[in-house]
């Protein structure tokens, strides 16, 4: 059984089903229940944009109201996590991540390589990635890449309700640590997803369009508008083939390959910084590997190189607009 729900919907959904399965799995988040000598149930907010309203009110002391310290609550979530205890653990914003960097970077990501295998990280890193809403420089970041330049973390970044919920299961289920990038601007964007739990294995990307002229590589927030982008394009002649890599470490390389190898084009789309993100990686290793098959230099359409404006119209130029990713379509075809 199928229904429409919002990404958000599927999001806590995900969280509801898992912690109804697992009396163990607990989680940890700012707002998630109402603060000391607030109203509970009543002034339970469920995160910062309220992600999680209701989890409060069904799993009580399961669900930890944090202060706004990162570095202490993840942790702990860290710890419990090391001690059989599997956490979910909201830092709201991906931009106060450095604040517990150290945790993530020096513990969660090396307990399974340091201790020989042995050792266990079952905690999620849930936060939110992206611009679109005005939250200006400091709540508007694409730092996915940051995460994953790091050996032992395994990062996801959703585009549809349906992957939301299943990757989301998938991350809780899985045993190390995983980052879980939530694209703010999508929260409330529709779209069927099951009643029932389901889960999408991390390391395998979607084709959601299929094409035969040019490769889009993308993700995430990005993925609607490169869809909208190969509509446009298909009115000109251009047939356009869209993956939506879903997840970032891993990542599903062969689904890449077999594409660009069936178009001899590449366009790599991501909203992150220019330097260093997913983009020049994805152009990088198919370069690497499929020079020889390429027909047009690769392109890549990211944000520009400086922080996120606040402005609204400053910073629906600063994100990769559906008319730069046509651009940058036409470049490799010209």
């Amino acid at each position: 059984m199928t229904r429409k729900l919002t990404l958000k919907m599927a999001i806590n959904e995900a969280i509801d089903q898992e912690m109804a399965r697992d009396p163990k799995l607990m989680l940890f988040g700012q707002d998630t229940a109402g603060g000391v000598d607030a109203g509970g149930e009543v002034d339970c907010w469920g995160g910062v944009l309220g992600v999680t309203k209701g989890l409060y009110t069904k799993y009580g002391d399961r669900v930890i109201d944090a202060p706004p310290t990162e570095m202490a609550y993840v942790g702990a979530a860290i710890g419990a996590a090391v001690s059989g205890v599997p956490v979910i653990a909201e830092v709201p914003f991906i931009d106060f991540m450095g604040v517990c960097f150290d945790q993530l970077l020096n513990q969660a990501a090396k307990m399974r390589y340091m201790f020989g295998g042995k050792a266990e990280t079952p905690v999620v890193i849930r936060t939110m990635v992206g611009a679109g809403i005005n939250g200006a420089a400091q709540h508007s970041q694409m730092l996915t890449s940051i995460f994953t330049h790091i050996p032992g973390l395994k990062v996801v970044c959703p585009s549809t309700p349906y992957d939301a919920k299943g990757l989301l299961i998938e991350a809780i289920r899985d045993k190390d640590p995983v980052i879980f990038c939530e694209p703010k601007n999508l929260y409330e964007t529709t779209g069927d997803v099951p009643k029932d739990a389901y889960t999408i294995p991390m390391g395998k990307a979607n084709v959601i369009r299929t094409g035969r002229d040019v490769s889009i590589i993308t993700y995430g927030p990005m993925v609607q508008r490169s869809l909208s982008a190969a509509e446009q394009l298909a009115e000109k002649g251009i047939n356009v083939e869209v993956v939506d890599l879903r997840s970032l470490s891993p990542l599903d390389l062969d689904t890449v390959l077999s594409s660009v190898q069936k178009t001899g084009r590449l366009v790599a789309v991501d909203e992150a910084y220019p330097r260093c993100n997913i983009a020049t990686d994805i152009v990088a290793q198919v370069t690497e590997r499929q020079f020889g098959l390429l027909k047009a230099a690769p392109q890549m359409v990211s944000a520009p190189h400086t922080p996120v404006p606040f402005s609204p119209v400053l910073e629906e130029f600063y994100i990769p607009s559906v008319e730069r990713i046509i651009q940058a379509v036409e470049a490799t075809t010209k």
